[in-house]
């Protein structure tokens, strides 16, 4: 009977998915010990660049460069897109789209369809197990 097939096919992926999800908080607990100390060492030479007045350094083993790293965020968007739109410096964003909301938009205006918009829509299912209560 295709309902059994289904059945077992369901089970046996919420334990798989169970048994992933598992392996993936053990690899997170192990790999945290690691980033901790990675994290440690790295302020620790960052210090020593500092100190010394080096922005890199070589020893027998490697080459320690010291850098700036700069992450932004906004917190007046509607700035951001003015700036953006006055200079048309679009490569300023990030070059992908919000999914919901393109797929919402194309929805409330369907004669949009932009050019050279690709699209791929694909079946997928959800498996959720049954609560206890059902």
């Amino acid at each position: 009977m295709e309902e059994d097939s289904v059945d077992k096919l369901s089970v046996e992926y919420i334990k798989l998915r169970t048994e992933r999800e598992q392996l993936k908080q053990e690899w997170s607990a192990k790999d945290s010990v690691f980033d901790e100390q990675m994290t440690t060492i790295e302020n620790s030479l960052v210090d020593t660049l500092t100190k010394t007045g080096a922005s890199s350094m070589t020893t027998a083993n490697a080459t320690i460069i010291k850098r700036v790293v700069s992450n932004y965020s906004p917190s007046n968007w509607e700035a951001i897109y003015q700036m953006v739109d006055r200079h048309k410096a679009y490569g300023l964003f990030f070059k992908r789209l919000n999914n919901a909301n393109m797929k919402q938009f194309l929805d409330e205006h369907p004669d949009e369809y932009p050019a050279g918009l690709n699209v791929d829509s694909r079946y997928t299912v959800t498996v959720k197990r049954k609560s206890s209560t059902e």
